[in-house]
């Protein structure tokens, strides 16, 4: 389950300085602040961001069907995760949304990462983009709606 501490729905959020809308996904039209529980690893930096992006992508694509899903990771230091619904249906709604998020924490569980940590603390996948040192992430359907999640 997610923690959400913060909520906004409905919130323009400051898309002058965002050159990702309009080009990965369209304006965003809500956002959250997601107050982690955990600290960013202190050898978390570029390089772990894209590896970690790289190797989603590349086990997707090892599946014997098409993803539902692209990841990416943009910012000058990729701290931020573009997540994009390439099929209709997974990514429709704000809850589909949530819903994928949810799978990706089962998924991270299961990551040497994870395993590591505490397993009462019950962290999530944006837990695990906040250890990794990712502030942000935006998920849309890639079609007419866009949300974004400020990881603190």
């Amino acid at each position: 389950m997610l923690l959400v501490t913060s909520l906004m729905l409905a919130t323009p959020a400051a898309g002058a300085d965002d050159r990702h809308e309009g080009y990965y996904y369209p304006e965003v039209s809500s956002s959250e602040v997601y107050h982690s529980r955990i600290k960013t690893l202190p050898d978390s930096d570029r390089t772990r961001r894209i590896g970690f992006v790289t190797g989603v992508t590349t086990g997707q694509t090892e599946r014997p069907y098409a993803p539902i899903t692209a990841m990416f990771a943009k910012g000058t230091q990729a701290e931020k995760l573009i997540l994009i619904g390439l099929q209709n249906g997974p990514l429709d709604t704000l809850y589909r949304a949530r819903a994928v998020l949810a799978m990706l924490t089962a998924t991270a569980r299961t990551t040497a990462v994870f395993r590591d940590l505490d397993p009462q603390a019950q962290y999530t996948f944006l837990d695990l983009l906040k250890l990794l040192g990712f502030t942000q992430i935006t998920v849309s359907d890639g079609k007419s709606w866009a949300h974004r999640i400020d990881i603190d």
